[in-house]
């Protein structure tokens, strides 16, 4: 039975994407988890696989085309099946209705009409008499003022689409002209002297993203912050020892050993793994861990599931895969979405402390800085050198409070500061 591919969610405040490539081309046989198109986000370029096996039918949105999500992009269906487009909602559009003709270029049906140079062609009309535009092409001319009238469409069937409404705008024609006097710029006392020696970088996606999301998170969620101190002697112990008869390449990070005790911490605080909405707050049964990747354009987030029930060599092996697929900017669609909290790391960068911004809609982000050697007075008042991480846990104040905080955060460190609890 054919079914319909749509544009995923790939994304918590994703509302489309741009088809980048597609994988398989129609009349391709796939099967089920075999990528058949990239989709490019503000964030990365995600490998969308199929959710059956079939053959691609049908191609609804071509290659560098943006629709919104759960917009058709294509079709799947059974070997040599007949497919209905219609019966899936996909009616074609009607033929074209003849524009009218304008009353002084009436003309005899004998020398056909006339068109005068100053008209657009009237663009074709969907089904009821509605012009055939794609949602993209729609949205982008009532923003910007445009009659779709006067848009020729280049699409199917004469179909408005995205790239229309930017050629548009960039004809002389579609600006309105402007009087001489108009042009001329008014002349402004100013006290403020002029800003010199800088660039402007302009806003990428990801930034533009990025901006949006940490204005949000901050101006929504009321945060609040929690250090501690961990004393990372006996995990890095463990570490080395482990690290001893693993095989290059396959080797513990501190990172997982954090991603491990922070898990293990979630699960006996579920609170913490929550997240609030306008029913109420919402207390996750998964345990899915997002890893903050650093990439030079922006930061993701790569989601490992199920922490709390995987061994920190799973963890190492799932965390070394998605950072290197974030890095490369080659995502897959659960790599991106469905993180009930999330840990950034900046101890590589040598930063003893800091606090993270939460992620929307979760409850809390773990921010955690460098291991150092440091002098610490031991449990017999000596002067001692001791190996030591700062850990910062940001939470949102609708969800949980100081005391649940604390003691989440005293359980991550009894994890690292008796690691055995971490391979148990």
């Amino acid at each position: 039975m054919a079914e319909l591919i749509t544009m995923p969610k790939l994304g918590f405040d994703m509302a489309e994407g741009k088809l980048g490539e597609w994988v398989k081309q129609t009349g391709a046989v796939v099967t089920q988890g075999e990528t058949i198109v990239l989709v490019e986000t503000d964030k990365a370029t995600v490998e969308v696989p199929a959710f059956r096996s079939g053959v691609l039918h049908t191609i609804l949105v071509p290659a560098g085309e943006s629709v919104p999500i759960g917009t058709p992009i294509g079709v799947i269906a059974e070997p040599g099946e007949a497919v209905d487009l219609a019966a899936l909602g996909l009616a074609p559009a009607a033929p074209a209705a003849p524009a009218p003709k304008p009353a002084a270029a009436a003309v005899s049906a004998a020398t056909g009409p006339v068109v005068l140079p100053s008209q657009t062609p009237a663009p074709e009309l969907a089904e009821g008499g509605r012009l055939a535009a794609s949602p993209v092409a729609a949205r982008m001319a009532a923003e910007l003022g445009i009659d779709l009238r006067r848009v020729r469409g280049s699409g199917p069937g004469g179909r408005i689409i995205k790239r229309d409404i930017e050629t548009y705008v960039q004809e002389p024609a579609a600006a309105p002209e402007k009087s001489a006097a108009a042009a001329l710029p008014i002349a402004t006392p100013s006290y403020i002297p002029p800003a010199e020696g800088y660039t402007v970088e302009p806003l990428t996606g990801m930034r533009q993203t990025i901006a949006k999301r940490m204005v949000e998170s901050k101006t929504q969620a009321p945060h609040f912050y929690v250090t501690m101190d961990i004393d990372m002697g006996p995990a890095m112990a463990l570490r080395g020892q482990i690290n001893a008869l693993l095989p290059e390449g396959e080797k513990l990070s501190v990172n997982d050993l954090i991603v491990k005790a922070a898990a293990i911490a979630l699960r006996q605080f579920p609170g913490i793994n929550a997240s609030f909405a306008a029913d109420g707050i919402h207390i996750h049964e998964q345990v899915n861990v997002g890893l903050a990747v650093a990439r030079d354009n922006g930061l993701v987030t790569a989601v490992l599931r199920d922490g709390d029930k995987k061994s920190l060599t799973q963890i190492a092996a799932e965390a070394r895969d998605l950072v290197a697929r974030a890095r490369e900017g080659r995502m897959k669609p659960d790599d991106m979405v469905g993180a009930t909290f999330t840990i950034s790391n900046l101890g590589m960068f040598d930063v003893d402390a800091f606090s993270a911004i939460i992620t929307l809609p979760q409850a809390a982000a773990l921010a955690v800085g460098a291991v150092k050697r440091t002098p610490v007075v031991n449990a017999e008042g000596q002067l001692a050198v001791g190996t030591r991480m700062k850990a910062t846990l940001s939470a949102d104040h609708r969800v949980t409070d100081g005391a649940e905080v604390a003691k989440f955060l005293q359980t991550l460190k009894a994890a690292l500061e008796q690691p055995l609890r971490l391979v148990v």
